[in-house]
């Protein structure tokens, strides 16, 4: 079934005459519901994991039929095929299911998947933060005004707070964005509060304090990942990095072994927490006073284990280092990978320097690779 939020498309495969039977159905569940139970037993239903949640799959294993939740991201298409229609892809995900070639996905609890609405919606305050702090300092530099301490803290608001404009439409600009700036902080705070409060209750305190005894992975932190990964018994420590995106593409035949940047498939959320929990295991390690007060709750094997992986970390860091691998984020320059554009230096040589404007970082570096390429290959001149 291709699932919408206005109607379904559903199509049925006999298994013994594969006669194949198209037809749209209401998207209610009780509909749904009702028309596979009409079929020949024993039916089983397949659809795309979307913003249909999982209570279809839940109705439709309380009423004794099978259902596979499957992965949008990990269907695979033929490159040739450029004709997309709900009911092409409802066929496609019958016959697949058919010979038994679908990437499943876990079915949450509606417990699980209540507390994942409520991470999910404070990553989306987060985002809505972000973007009413750009209008709003971008509307201020329109302006000519520059704050020249740290944003966003008690000082710059209270520096906000000081602003007057003369013009009506700056000022009632200004005034509105900077009510938005406030309005989502206390939205995330008050979000904030209820995560506190139940990463607290005993079905997420064991997970979130063994979580909390790494650098990096404060209460937020390490409730988003127990939400969002849920049963980690599935998961082994080679398996838990694909699942978030986070090992190397690869294209090899052969003796030929190519890899690439990491794949970002799977949970992005997850992966954006563990992103920035890495950030900090570059520092000098040092028990800062917050993470002893977190590990002296704990029992000495989790505490034992924790420090072994907080050093471990920051000796890749060390190493990484000690290589020069520059990290994608630094001054004046994003990641490559973000497909954001950069402004970065031309060398021409020794003496002479240009910029040349704004571009994407690895057309700059093939751009440069190629010129010195041709400075190398290029004959010399006897004179």
């Amino acid at each position: 079934m291709d699932v919408h939020s206005r109607s379904v498309m559903a199509c049925a495969i006999d298994n013994e005459a594969g006669e194949v039977r198209s037809l749209r159905l209401s998207p209610r569940t009780e509909a749904v519901v009702g028309w596979v139970c009409s079929l020949p037993a024993p039916a089983a239903v397949t659809y795309e994991a979307g913003p249909t949640g999982f209570g279809l799959a839940r109705a439709l294993e309380r009423a004794g039929v099978r259902c596979v939740v499957v992965a949008p991201s990990k269907l695979e298409r033929q490159p040739g095929d450029r004709v997309k229609t709900d009911r092409r892809d409802a066929e496609r995900l019958a016959r697949l299911l058919r010979i038994g070639e679908l990437p499943a996905v876990r079915v949450p609890s509606e417990a699980e998947e209540a507390v994942r609405d409520l991470v999910r919606a404070r990553e989306d305050v987060r985002g809505d933060l972000m973007r009413a702090r750009h209008r709003l300092s971008k509307l201020l530099l329109r302006q000519g005004l520059f704050y020249d301490g740290c944003a966003w803290t008690g000082a710059h608001e209270v520096w906000l707070r000081s602003l007057s404009f003369d013009r009506v439409g700056v000022r009632l600009a200004f005034e509105e964005a900077f009510d938005a700036v406030l309005a989502t902080q206390a939205r995330r705070a008050r979000l904030d509060t209820a995560i506190t409060e139940l990463a607290a209750t005993p079905a997420f305190a064991p997970v979130v304090g063994r979580l909390g005894c790494l650098r990096g992975v404060s209460t937020l932190t390490a409730f988003g990942l127990a939400t969002e990964i849920g049963d980690w018994h599935r998961f082994t420590g080679a398996s838990i990095g694909a699942y978030v995106g986070l090992v190397p593409a690869e294209s090899s035949s052969g003796e030929h072994r190519q890899q690439g940047a990491i794949t970002k498939t799977g949970n992005s959320h997850a992966r954006r927490l563990l992103v920035e929990a890495a950030w900090h295991h570059r520092k000098r390690y040092r028990l800062s006073r917050e993470l002893i007060r977190r590990q002296d709750s704990q029992p000495a094997a989790v505490r034992a284990r924790a420090e072994a992986g907080n050093r471990r970390l920051h000796r890749r860091w060390t190493r990484f280092d000690a290589r020069s691998k520059r990290p994608h984020r630094q001054r004046g320059r994003c990641c490559p990978r973000a497909g954001r554009l950069v402004l970065e230096p031309r060398h021409h040589g020794a003496e002479h320097r240009t910029w040349h404007g704004l571009t994407h970082p690895r057309k700059a570096r093939r751009r440069e690779t190629g010129m010195r390429r041709q400075r190398e290959e290029r004959p010399a001149i006897q004179l």
